[in-house]
């Protein structure tokens, strides 16, 4: 059962945590990001498996994180308001060319990021071109462009 409970701690830790960071966090991993997550990785592992470091223990906190996400997606489905604060809404960042401030600092996006995503979907080279540009759940920047 301490298993269960250090599983159930950490998760909820991470949930918060990765919540708290933000979308962009996750959605282009650079090579220290990725080294960062590791790290992270090899902490909650130690901290879910304690001194118990047996396959039978192993097996128990896995279990255990499935069945808490499962139950947090499917918590989510019933109560969209919870949805909606744990994992967010889409954000508008630029709007008929115009970068929406503080709303792209509040994200920790940048014009050059709005402007890359513009480039990569739409091959657009002028934030003028720009009739949408938002800030997905995924983290990922959508582009609408200007007809």
């Amino acid at each position: 059962m301490d298993a269960v409970l250090r599983a159930a701690a950490i998760y909820l830790f991470l949930l918060i945590l990765f919540r708290i960071s933000g979308r962009r966090t996750l959605s282009e991993v650079t090579t220290f990001d990725f080294v960062l997550l590791m790290i992270i990785g090899e902490a909650t592992q130690q901290g879910m498996l304690g001194d118990d470091f047996s396959v039978t223990n192993a097996f128990l906190i896995i279990a255990s994180l499935v069945v808490m996400d499962i139950a947090l997606s499917l918590f989510k489905e019933h109560v969209p308001a919870a949805g909606r604060l744990i994992e967010g809404m889409p954000m508008v960042l630029v709007e008929d060319g115009v970068p929406l401030r503080a709303r792209m600092k509040k994200a920790r996006v940048d014009e050059y990021d709005i402007m890359e995503a513009a480039r990569r979907s739409q091959g657009l080279e002028n934030m003028e071109d720009i009739k949408y540009a938002v800030l997905e759940v995924s983290g990922t920047i959508s582009i609408i462009p200007k007809k």
